[in-house]
C-alpha cells in the first residue's frame, strides 16, 4: 500500500525531510499590516518575520487555511496514493483540523486517516516522520498508525518560553492567559502534551530554564530522534545543544519554529522534541 502524508505548517518539518518522504505540507497563515501571509516559506521568511516581530504596531494573528484551500493540497497528495494519513495542530487550540476533515470529506473515507496530533511544531512533525518511515517500510496502514500513536503517546517535547506576554496575548493558554503583574516577569518551562501547554517551572532567568530544559532531556534519554528549535535565539540553542552534547542523535534537526506558532510564544524561546530510542521495536512486539 502506497501512504503518503499530509500535515499542516506548524510541524516544523525541515525541507528536505519533507521532500525525502513525499509530505505534503498546507500552509497556515499569519496575518499582519493589513495583510495575510502563507506560512509556506516564501510569502513569509522565518528570518526576516522575527526580525520585525517585537517592533509591530498592530499583534499579528495567525489563522488556519480555509476548507477549499485545503482540499487542493489533498486532492493533489491523492492522486498517486492508496490512503492518506493526515496529521494535525490540535483541533482545540486552531481550526486547521477542522479544515482538513472539511477539505477531505469528499474523498472515500476508507481512504483517509485523519488524526489530531495533540501536539505542536516538530512534535507533530515526528508524528508525520515516524508514520512516514514505517510505512515505506511496511507498506502496512496498522503498523504505520501504531507507530503514530506510539510516537504520540511516549515523545517528549518541552520548552522554554523567554516571554510570557505573546503567550498571554495568544489566548490559547488558560493559565498564562489569567497572569498578570510580575508573573509576565517570570520565564516558565512548558510541556505539551495531549494538546495541552502545561507550565511545569517557573524560573527568573532565561538560563534557569536552559538548565531546566537540559535536565528533563537528560531524563529520558537515551534518543533515536531529537530536535531543538528556537526563535531568534541562537545563544539559546547553541547553549541548549551543548548541555546536551552527550545524548544528541547524529542527525539532530536544529532550526527555526515556524511563524503560525511563534507568533504566539515570542522571540527568544528554544524547545527541544525528542524520540527515544527502541521505539520501533515497541511497535513490533
Amino acid at each position: 500500500m502506497k501512504i503518503k502524508f499530509v500535515t499542516d505548517s506548524v510541524a516544523d518539518i525541515p525541507p528536505h525531510l519533507v521532500e525525502k518522504w513525499d509530505i505534503t505540507v498546507i500552509p497556515c497563515f499569519v496575518n499582519y499590516g493589513g495583510n495575510s501571509y502563507a506560512d509556506d516559506g516564501v510569502e513569509l521568511i522565518r528570518e526576516e518575520y522575527y526580525q520585525i516581530l517585537g517592533t509591530l504596531e498592530d499583534v499579528p494573528t495567525t489563522s488556519a487555511m480555509s476548507p477549499d484551500f485545503a482540499r487542493e493540497f489533498i486532492d493533489r497528495a491523492y492522486q498517486d496514493a492508496d490512503h492518506l494519513v493526515m496529521i494535525t495542530t490540535p483541533a482545540h487550540l486552531s481550526g486547521i483540523h477542522n479544515a482538513f476533515r472539511l477539505g477531505s470529506a469528499h474523498l472515500p473515507q476508507d481512504h483517509v486517516t485523519l488524526i489530531d496530533s495533540g501536539q505542536l511544531s516538530i512534535g507533530i512533525g515526528w508524528q508525520v516522520l515516524a508514520g512516514a518511515e514505517v510505512a515505506a517500510e511496511t507498506g502496512d496502514l496498522q503498523k504505520t498508525l501504531a507507530a503514530i500513536e506510539y510516537i504520540q503517546r511516549t515523545q517528549q517535547v518541552y520548552a522554554g518560553i523567554n516571554d510570557l506576554a505573546y503567550l498571554r496575548r495568544s489566548g490559547r493558554v488558560g493559565w498564562a492567559a489569567a497572569s498578570i503583574g510580575t508573573f509576565l516577569n517570570i520565564k516558565p518551562v512548558v510541556h505539551v502534551e495531549r494538546g495541552n501547554v502545561e507550565s511545569i517551572a517557573r524560573v527568573r532567568s532565561f538560563k534557569r530554564a536552559l538548565d531546566k530544559l537540559a535536565e528533563l532531556a537528560q531524563e529520558n534519554a537515551p534518543y533515536d530522534k531529537m530536535a531543538i528549535l528556537h526563535i531568534n535565539n541562537e545563544d539559546g540553542l547553541a547553549a541548549l545543544k551543548e548541555r546536551l552534547a552527550d545524548i544528541l542523535p547524529d542527525e539532530t534537526i536544529v532550526g527555526l519554529i515556524g511563524p503560525a506558532l511563534g507568533t504566539h510564544i515570542g522571540p527568544g524561546s528554544v524547545g527541544f522534541a525528542g524520540i527515544t530510542k527502541g521505539w520501533k521495536d515497541a511497535i513490533s512486539t
